[in-house]
Order: C-alpha cells, then structure tokens, then sequence
C-alpha cells in the first residue's frame, strides 16, 4: 500500500511523509514537482504534477497514483494558502483565489478520497488540515478563517458519513505555524511548527480511527475562551 501527499511542497506535507515514507511507497503531488523534497528512506517516491484549482483533475489524479504505487494506505491534503487578507477585502479575484484552494479544491478532493478509498478492501485514513483560525474568524483574516471554518464542518460531516466503513479521517486544527506560509509573521501564542503537527498527525493515523485534534493539545482550552469574548473587543483581534 502506498502513501499519497497532495501537497507535498507544503512544510507539514513533507513532514508527514518523512515520517511515514520509511520502506513505503510514496506518492507526491505537487504544483511545483521539481521542489519536492527528497525522502531516502522511501522505497520508491512518485512525483506528480497537480494543480489542485483544477478540480476536474481530481479523480484522475488518485486514479494515477493507484497506477503507479497501488492501493492507499494514507492520504493527506495538505495543499492550501494564507492569501493577503488586505488585498482580498478591494480584490474580490484574490478573495475567490483563496476560498476556491482553501475551501473548494478541498471538498472536491475529500469527496473523490472517500469515494475512491471506500472501494478498496484495505483500511486507510485520509488527513484534512482545519484551523484554529475557522474556530472563530477574527477581523484580521477573516477570508482565509472562513474557508477553515467552512472545512471543519465538512470534514465532521465527512466523517460521520465515514462511519462504520473502512476509511477513517482525521481532521487536524493546528495553531498557528511558524513556517514558510508564516515567513515574516510574528508568532502568536501556542505557535508549533510543523514537525509538530506531523508528529501529532501521525500519531492519530496510527490510532486507526477518525477523530479530531487540536496542535498542541491544549489549544482546546483556549479555543473554548475565544468563543466567549465579546464582539467589539472580538473584532480588535489581532491575526
């Protein structure tokens, strides 16, 4: 069975799949192939070059990596965008960008995932990246926190749906991450990086069940806070 990273430019992307690439076969797709990182422990690695705003290559694209590696033990999305929140409130073409990779690409790929995994007779698990930021938008990035906010229902959905069958889903809402989306930002309270939030993920897969986390863990106590602060001093929060 095999590993696919949609995504796997993507700095929890490559993390994810180091960690399990080990004597595995591997699938990378990714806009940019030629900067995929290299994964020596690996058996074989596939790259794969994938838009994902094309949503009418989705199924073809999982139909291919079943081709080149088999069936498919784990599947992570985790291609995305932050966007500039300032550009998108005069730039309805940027808005549109970010909603169309964040939140539409993202359904899109899930509903083919589960279909597809479903007609396997192996288990697998497929790995959605929420956001803290979709707990409850804030004025600073409300575009990019929409998106998130609008994946995490649909991945809940998605996995009662998956119930009882032999696909699981884990949903990851990470705080924020310092990394190259990041780059220039400055840290906000409980920040991970992504070797954080790959280890976290991994050890969820391994679980073998669908279930949400919070990275790190105690994020749930503040997330729990952020719902009850009061609209005007809400609206004044930083990104």
């Amino acid at each position: 069975m095999s590993i696919l990273i949609l995504g796997g430019t993507s700095d929890i992307g490559g993390e994810i799949a180091r960690l399990l690439c080990p004597g595995e076969q591997v699938v990378l797709a990714a806009r940019r192939p030629g900067a995929l990182p290299e994964l020596p422990g690996a058996e074989e690695v596939h790259p794969l070059a994938f838009d994902a705003t094309v949503l009418s290559s989705h199924r073809g694209l999982i139909t291919r990596a079943f081709e080149l590696a088999g069936p498919i033990k784990v599947a992570v999305v985790a291609f995305g965008m932050l966007g500039d929140q300032h550009l998108a409130e005069s730039d309805e073409n940027h808005a549109v960008e970010i909603a169309t990779l964040d939140y539409t690409a993202q359904v899109s790929m899930l509903t083919v995932l589960a279909d597809e995994l479903r007609k396997q007779s192996q288990r697998s698990t497929i790995v959605a990246f929420s956001s803290i930021a979709g707990w409850r938008p804030r004025r600073a990035n409300y575009v990019y926190g929409s998106t998130k906010a609008g994946l995490d229902a649909f991945c809940q959905g998605l996995s009662d749906a998956l119930h009882g069958s032999n696909v699981s889903l884990i949903t990851a809402r990470p705080g924020f991450v310092i990394g190259s989306m990041t780059r220039g930002m400055s840290p906000a309270p409980m920040s991970v990086y992504p070797s954080d939030v790959a280890t976290a993920v991994v050890r969820a897969i391994n679980g073998r069940r669908s279930t949400t986390i919070w990275v790190p863990a105690r994020l749930r106590i503040l997330a729990w806070i952020m719902k009850l602060v009061p609209r005007p001093v809400w609206r004044r929060m930083p990104r």
